[in-house]
């Protein structure tokens, strides 16, 4: 963008954070990098640590103006519905508050708020498109949802330039705990790849909806400069994504690392499956009117994702 004022992400020491700082940083922008630590952010950007639902730190990071806020930063699904004040907190009052501070903060910034199919509810419907209405079950779903309302009208009030994008599993998220019940799918990439053996607690079966960490960026990227009247007029949309059952996606890991796709066994929990392998087929021509992609195919996909390991 190379607005005098600065561009701020939220969330920055998260795996889709970093490489969108990395990826600003690297083409010349101002990138103010707010998270609850210091550590893991790309050189290059000001660094704002601390609690998002601090008025204080929220201040320091837009103290300079601002460009654009891309807000990553959440109370994810599992961690959400174990502690559903903390969701309130972060998901939802912090976010309003930030909501209201950069309208404040610029001329009508650019906001892109990181949304989920979480919206969509659990069970999903038999197909998922531009028409599915919201009807989320869990708490993250439920704050998502309300979220996109909020982004929307503040949009239409002329206060911001809004873009909610609904994120699929993004692949593959970092080895450890990340309060996310949808981590297996990135476990699996670091089992193969390490060529250790994977117990899979959906069935080879199991339909998801896929896009790689380094596409997620491009997407994120494409947000902030994208031609906002191309949006649907509640400013959200699905993010294009490739549906892969989860055998295919052990078959391709395991041919790429030179492993046996025998190191997978797969032992279905009937209720994990049915919340996140079960994503029935998905059409995003909304997101694709306004330039957003997915990985092209599979074998892309997993290539991009080890890369990133």
């Amino acid at each position: 963008m190379n607005d005098s004022k600065p561009i701020v992400i939220t969330g920055a020491g998260g795996f889709v954070g970093r490489r969108i700082v990395a990826r600003l940083v690297e083409r010349g922008e101002r990138v103010i990098a707010m998270d609850t630590q210091e550590g893991g952010i790309p050189d290059g950007a000001r660094v704002v640590a601390g609690d998002l639902a601090d008025r204080a730190v929220r201040a320091q990071a837009l103290k300079e103006g601002v460009s654009a806020v891309i807000h990553l930063a959440t109370v994810p699904g599992g961690a959400a519905e174990a502690d559903p004040v903390a969701s309130r907190r972060i998901n939802l009052d912090a976010m309003y508050d930030l909501l209201l501070e950069t309208a404040a903060a610029g001329h009508r910034p650019r906001f892109v708020f990181a949304s989920s199919i979480a919206v969509f509810g659990d069970p999903m419907p038999d197909h998922v498109d531009d028409l599915t209405p919201l009807s989320p079950k869990m708490i993250y779903g439920a704050h998502k949802a309300m979220m996109e309302q909020a982004v929307a009208m503040f949009s239409n009030r002329g206060l911001i330039d809004g873009v909610s994008v609904r994120l699929p599993g993004i692949l593959a998220r970092p080895k450890g705990p990340s309060g996310m019940k949808s981590a297996f799918m990135s476990n699996l990439f670091h089992a193969l790849k390490a060529g250790e053996e994977f117990i899979c607690p959906v069935s080879a079966q199991g339909t998801i909806w896929a896009q790689s960490v380094e596409r997620c960026a491009d997407n994120f990227l494409h947000a902030l400069a994208l031609d906002t009247a191309l949006l649907p007029p509640t400013r959200a949309v699905t993010l294009p994504a490739l549906r892969v059952t989860m055998g295919d996606l052990a078959a391709s890991i395991a041919r790429q690392c030179g492993v046996s796709p025998d190191r997978v066994r797969y032992e279905p929990d009937a209720a994990l499956e049915a919340a996140f392998a079960a994503q029935p087929p998905l059409a995003t021509p909304a997101a694709e009117k306004a330039g957003f992609a997915h990985d092209g195919d599979i074998d892309s996909l997993v290539k991009s994702a080890l890369a990133t390991l």
